[in-house]
């Protein structure tokens, strides 16, 4: 039976759901027992370039807590990476689906487990006010391009980050 436990009372705070649980993958393990997925979202200026990302500082009681990444998480039974992303990231930043554009995907593979990170941007017209709506971010912002290399990333985030930044470019790598 997987381990679906969580600390304290935090478990009666968060949503949860029948995909919640850990999947091990040889020396290590992952969350979600149908995989995961999480949203990258990217806001432009007015000449088109991306400026900003919208990224959750990670509670310390969670998965390698401390540090910034996307808000994502487990996958519900039958849920697809996109609606998953997009619930979790309504569910963890405040984001509502409508407000995002969806511009691609990169998938991190481990066979019996996957991670999606779904890359958007901000809707044309949309507003988005990104803020942490469940206890397990510290916060949730919007983070400027340059400010990103003095942030400790969740290290699979980092290792990404240069791919999904090409998507949002349009160019090859992602």
């Amino acid at each position: 039976m997987p381990d679906t436990s969580l600390p304290g009372r935090l478990e009666t705070r968060l949503h949860r759901h029948a995909g919640d649980g850990w999947v091990a993958c040889g020396d290590h393990r992952h969350w979600g027992l149908f995989g995961a997925a999480g949203l990258l979202l990217a806001r432009r200026d007015g000449d088109g370039v991306v400026t900003h990302v919208v990224l959750q500082h990670r509670a310390l009681w969670s998965d390698q807590g401390g540090t910034w990444g996307v808000p994502g998480g487990a996958l519900a039974p039958e849920e697809s990476a996109v609606d998953g992303a997009l619930r979790e990231s309504e569910e963890e930043a405040s984001i509502a689906p409508a407000a995002v554009r969806i511009v691609g995907m990169h998938v991190l593979d481990h066979g019996s487990w996957a991670y999606t990170t779904v890359v958007g941007e901000v809707a044309d017209g949309a507003r988005v006010d990104p803020a942490p709506s469940d206890p397990e971010s510290l916060e949730v912002r919007w983070v400027a391009l340059g400010e990103l290399g003095d942030l400790p990333l969740m290290a699979p985030f980092a290792e990404a980050l240069p791919g999904l930044l090409a998507l949002l470019d349009g160019t090859p790598g992602g």
